[in-house]
């Protein structure tokens, strides 16, 4: 099911891993061509655009395309228990993670009556998107609605497509889970013109938003690039992947099902297996095509898998397989080797690591405490998850006194001089020469 890449016996350098790793072929560029005429009609005709939008992409026009307050209290009268109690504790581990993770103030002195201090600042709007395809997503909610109170942000508008078997509204879990975070901004929007109306607004209905966050398809990617610049945003998402390094000591069933895990959520999904051990490699083909042959996604299950993205690579040993995961940079990258916390620890391109065999991926994507909206493609090489600190910026005061300026204000005007920017330096004078 797997495609096989041996590089057991080769000495490939970084550039060359780049070029050897699987990866979907998927091109945000391609789709701008698509959303800017969206993001035009949004930003001229607003709701109108809008609800023609709505029936032509989601085959309604919702009736309220901000949702009334009484439909996202309601739905929790509705939510199965079980679900509730999972949402609840997902929201309790994640909240408690990621307030943790705020970065503190930082204060220096750099002499006497010299002090530069670092204050990280919230923005004061964010747009968070939630996608409504081929599955539901109320841990969506969660990840970026937690990581933006966590940070301070006072306005939140969450945003999910409307749902024709729902009269129009979101899926009723996901309105669940804004209604257990207290979440009153809600809106039946989806896609590019969702991405639009946040970042341009629309009169009457919905206030421009200063960071936009979240996953989506390729069009929801190419949108948030298209407006990128106008707002913040968290990364353009490409679809979800995930590697594994292992060794002889894993076992062949848990990777099975982690690789799986991730094949269910689209057929341009990414399984990778990176290992030294062959036999490894064929007890895991094996368990993967008896858990495949049972799953419920039977047919995007298997076109992931069966995909250029995902393989099997067979290296020489641990040192290569961490080369290859760092040259692919996996949005998820569990650990199943002989001492995985020292392999983890010799990582350095990945959007999160699961260290061990009882560490899976979808522990991350619920209730782990870390957030779930995570780099992809590669990205992970210059980028990082969502974290508290997407939703802050570092913001230095600076504070002299008197002597502390005259103490440096010749260095200041020697630097400025040797730029040809003496009024620079002048403003420096005006101040310490009588």
């Amino acid at each position: 099911m797997l495609s096989l890449i041996d590089l057991r016996g080769q000495n490939l350098t970084a550039r060359e891993l780049l070029k050897v790793v699987p990866r979907a072929d998927v091109n945000v560029g391609d789709a701008l061509a698509t959303v800017e005429p969206i993001i035009h009609d949004v930003r001229e005709r607003g709701e109108v655009a809008l609800r023609e939008l709505g029936e032509k992409f989601d085959g309604v026009s919702p009736e309220h395309l901000r949702v009334p307050a009484d439909a996202i209290s309601e739905a929790l009268t509705t939510l199965d228990r079980d679900v509730l109690n999972a949402l609840e504790e997902a929201i309790t581990r994640v909240r408690t993670y990621h307030e943790a993770t705020v970065p503190p103030e930082v204060s220096v002195d750099l002499a006497e009556g010299a002090n530069v201090t670092q204050r990280w600042i919230p923005v004061g709007r964010v747009g968070l998107y939630v996608p409504g395809g081929l599955a539901v997503y109320p841990s969506s909610v969660i990840m970026n609605v937690v990581a933006a109170q966590a940070a301070g942000v006072e306005s939140i508008a969450v945003t999910s497509p409307p749902q024709s078997e729902f009269g129009g509204l979101p899926h009723p879990t996901i309105l669940a889970a804004c209604a257990l975070l207290g979440i009153t901004e809600m809106y039946a929007v989806g896609g590019a013109q969702a991405i639009a109306m946040l970042a341009y607004g629309v009169d009457d209905l919905c206030d421009p938003v200063d960071v936009i966050t979240g996953p989506g398809n390729v069009y929801v990617a190419a949108a948030k690039r298209a407006v990128r610049g106008v707002v913040g945003i968290d990364a353009e998402a490409g679809p979800t992947e995930i590697a594994v390094i292992a060794d002889s000591t894993a076992n062949p069933d848990f990777i099975a099902a982690d690789l799986l895990s991730q094949a269910e959520h689209d057929p341009m999904a990414g399984s990778v297996l990176i290992t030294d051990d062959a036999a490894l490699a064929e007890a895991v083909e094996k368990a993967l095509g008896m858990r495949a042959d049972a799953t419920k996604h039977l047919a995007r299950t298997k076109e992931a898998l069966s995909g250029r993205q995902s393989a099997v690579i067979l290296t020489s040993g641990i040192a290569q397989s961490i080369a290859v995961a760092d040259a692919y940079g996996a949005e998820h990258l569990e650990i199943h080797t002989a001492d995985a916390a020292a392999v983890a620890a010799n990582i350095r391109n990945a959007g999160a690591i699961f260290v061990g065999p009882h560490s899976p991926v979808p522990l991350g994507d619920y209730l782990a405490g870390s957030n779930h909206v995570l780099p992809t493609g590669g990205t992970a090489r210059f980028a990082s998850g969502l974290n508290t600190t997407s939703f802050l910026r570092a913001v230095s005061v600076i504070t002299y006194s008197a002597d502390a300026l005259a103490a440096v204000g010749d260095k200041v005007v020697a630097l400025a001089n040797a730029e040809d920017l003496p009024a620079h330096g002048e403003a420096i004078t005006a101040r310490t020469k009588p």
